[in-house]
């Protein structure tokens, strides 16, 4: 599927698939010569049919915390909105940190894949500097300014937001020679697929002296193993928080402590 000035386009599939519908990316001209060779077996649509920006100004409370921000509530179609609702992995993390909040206490804390930025904002409650950071940071600035304007005064005047796609190697360099000290703690909730960037991360402050807080959601027995084997490839060593196993939703959870070994 590509989304472009012409629209998406849906391909039914005919006999032999039970009315299967697939999705087939093509260009616009691509499009347009197909159609004519089979104009009644596609429908162009809109890009604003498969995007869900109708973000709600949501409350949520972690023991003492109550926190309002805007967020969707449900996932959209849309690969640049995918982060733009509150993941189980995010409440969590939350309901952890807000029962450990002494270990956030005057921290300097970057959250990776923050989403909504719910995590950073139970985070500035207690933090002295916080950098959330996602490919599409929008909303996260959005609730960064919702909280920044509104909070009271014994928050932290240090939450930001900044841009960070997944591999990509010239944004990361770029918060690393803005932030050179590094950070006391990394914190991630349902990413599975950044520990070389966690590793960058970790080694600025170096063994001992900053670890990555993970909130795992297990979907699979195979992604169980998978995060597992990834970090020790990294030469990071991964060890279960005891007592942090517990449901969310119906998905089993559990929070890590990742650090160099």
């Amino acid at each position: 599927m590509q989304n472009e000035s012409s629209g998406s386009v849906i391909r039914k599939s005919g006999g032999g698939t039970n009315g299967r519908v697939e999705l087939q990316a093509s260009s616009y001209k691509e499009v347009q010569k197909m159609a004519g060779e089979e104009e009644d077996d596609f429908v162009c649509l809109d890009e604003s049919f498969f995007i869900n920006d109708n973000y709600q100004l949501t409350t949520f409370t972690f023991g003492n915390e109550v926190i309002q921000l805007y967020c969707l509530q449900s996932a959209s179609t849309d690969f640049d909105l995918t982060g733009q609702l509150v993941w189980p992995g995010a409440m969590l993390l939350n309901d952890y940190l807000s029962k450990n909040a002494e270990m956030l206490r005057g921290c300097s804390v970057i959250e990776l894949g923050s989403g909504v930025g719910i995590t950073g904002m139970l985070c500035n409650r207690f933090c002295h500097n916080v950098l959330l950071t996602d490919h599409n940071n929008e909303i996260l600035n959005k609730n960064v300014e919702l909280h920044t304007s509104s909070e009271s005064s014994h928050c932290s005047t240090g939450l930001t937001a900044e841009k960070l796609e997944w591999g990509n190697s010239d944004q990361i360099d770029g918060i690393m020679e803005r932030y050179p000290k590094g950070f006391d703690l990394i914190l991630g909730a349902d990413i599975y697929i950044l520990f070389t960037t966690v590793k960058q991360l970790l080694q600025i402050r170096g063994k001992g002296h900053c670890k990555f807080i993970l909130a795992y959601v297990s979907r699979a027995k195979t992604m169980d193993a998978m995060v597992i084997s990834e970090a020790n490839q990294h030469g990071l060593m991964i060890e279960e928080v005891a007592g942090t196993r517990s449901v969310v939703g119906n998905l089993g959870g559990v929070i890590f402590e990742i650090t160099l070994q």
